[in-house]
């Protein structure tokens, strides 16, 4: 099966709805639907501005 890895950075208070709005759309009952992975990210960094954090999203 093909495989794709799609990420996606949410404000916490998101992060429920979120999983569930993606897992719904990608259920298909088939082996293969994937899984939804949820980690903290602690910084961000606009490559071209130097932004950081909030500003860099």
């Amino acid at each position: 099966l093909p495989k794709i890895k799609v990420e996606v950075v949410v404000p916490d208070h998101f992060v429920d709805k979120v999983a569930e709005v993606v897992a719904a759309a990608a259920k298909t009952g088939n082996i293969g639907d994937g899984k939804i992975f949820v980690s903290p990210v602690d910084s961000a960094v606009r490559i071209r501005t130097g932004e950081r954090d909030q500003s860099a999203l």
